[in-house]
């Protein structure tokens, strides 16, 4: 616990806590990075790609997360949708190696975007360029471009490069969630 979060609590103010849902397509790394930001005691040796759906949780800045891991196979991902209602926020985790498949994914996103349950939301979307390590990735900006982050403009995004097996860019951007969480949550 950081001595803002021990200040906090403290305070009385203790820890928010949200729902997150975590999208993508399959292979591009939602469960490796989930695993990734648990307690090293609780990280899995071996990971099966997630079939339906999953939960796990982690923490960030005085936000707890309640994180929904939902399969990205083509066949599972009608069941995104029955998760948009009760999200606090998005990570949207996309292979930035896998060129071939980013407007599948652009395809998939802007679905989501356009959802009844999600369109007009003010709920924050982070996205990891993942597999940054990866010979031929793509750059943070690139990945931006390709997906058409620049038209959403109801939500605050992000996008940052990231590698779910090393853990490369995951503090970043799940601080600015939380971050995020945090603005969304304070009473003005």
């Amino acid at each position: 616990m950081g001595l803002l979060d021990k200040l906090s609590t403290w305070l009385g103010r203790g820890k928010t806590e949200v729902t997150v849902l975590v999208l993508g397509l399959d292979n591009s790394g939602k469960s490796t990075l989930l695993n990734t930001l648990r307690p090293p005691e609780q990280r899995a040796q071996h990971l099966a790609p997630t079939v339906g759906q999953q939960q796990d949780h982690f923490q960030s800045g005085g936000v707890s997360f309640s994180a929904w891991d939902v399969s990205g196979a083509a066949r599972h991902r009608a069941l995104w949708e029955r998760h948009y209602r009760r999200a606090h926020a998005f990570i949207y985790v996309v292979d930035a190696a896998d060129h071939l498949r980013l407007v599948v994914a652009r395809e998939e996103l802007e679905l989501m975007l356009s959802h009844p349950d999600v369109f007009g939301r003010r709920v924050p979307l982070l996205v990891f360029a993942n597999k940054c390590d990866a010979t031929h990735a793509l750059a943070p900006t690139q990945v931006a471009s390709a997906l058409g982050l620049e038209r959403i403009t109801d939500k605050p995004w992000h996008i940052c490069a990231s590698s779910a097996l090393s853990g490369a860019g995951l503090p970043d951007g799940v601080a600015w969630l939380a971050r995020q969480i945090r603005d969304l949550h304070v009473p003005h």
